[in-house]
């Protein structure tokens, strides 16, 4: 029989403005969780991971693979140009709607996804973004988390997406080295208390990383 996956999606701003130090501490952060999921055993049997960029549009950047063979893909992000957030959930969406695997008579599907968005800037495709919000909330997601990097991220949109909201006011190695790690130990304690529910309990994050009530 095999083991019950726990999907994680890491949608990723890649727009201009993040290039320069934001990107190469994005880089490190990914590299850093994927590092510390595996010193989890637990973690390391169920827990599968695709990364989705957006800037003037959006991509697969890693399609969902186990954790155990998953490789840091290169991140990269324009010299300038649009934040396509809604393509983003729009290829979120289509990716959770191929990729979930579904309870069958004689088997257990999926446990329900978990998200993890990273913005430093406000949807240019507003439009599309609304939409796509309410697309995202007929998905089984076990948890939506949205991070807002850095003093031109804008709260609005992303309280259209979900309630959990953070804020990162910097975005240097070390704020991302602790988001990251916040990351893991949200996905470490999701995959053990999905046996008992299909949500999750957020753990305290560090002190660089503010709850947006």
């Amino acid at each position: 029989m095999s083991v019950r996956r726990l999907p994680v999606y890491l949608v990723l701003d890649t727009s201009g403005s993040m290039r320069g130090e934001p990107i190469q501490a994005l880089k490190v952060g990914v590299q850093a969780l994927v590092s510390s999921l595996r010193q989890d055993p637990h973690a390391l049997e169920s827990v599968h991971i695709s990364i989705i960029t957006f800037d003037n549009t959006a991509r697969v950047l890693s399609p969902l693979e186990s954790l155990e063979t998953f490789q840091t893909p290169l991140i990269e992000c324009p010299q300038s140009g649009a934040t396509m957030t809604g393509a983003a959930l729009e290829l979120l969406c289509e990716c959770v709607d191929r990729d979930l695997r579904k309870n069958t008579a004689t088997s257990k599907g999926d446990w329900r996804p978990l998200v993890f968005l990273m913005t430093d800037g406000s949807p240019n495709d507003t439009g599309h973004y609304n939409l796509m919000t309410e697309e995202v909330a007929r998905r089984p997601f076990a948890s939506i988390i949205a991070c807002a990097a850095g003093s031109r991220a804008k709260l609005d949109p992303l309280k259209k997406l979900t309630s959990n909201i953070f804020n990162l006011e910097t975005m240097d190695g070390n704020s991302f080295a602790g988001l990251f790690q916040w990351v893991s130990s949200t996905v470490s304690s999701g995959n053990r208390s999905l046996g008992a529910t299909d949500s999750i309990a957020l753990p305290p994050p560090p002190p660089e990383i503010q709850i947006v009530v």
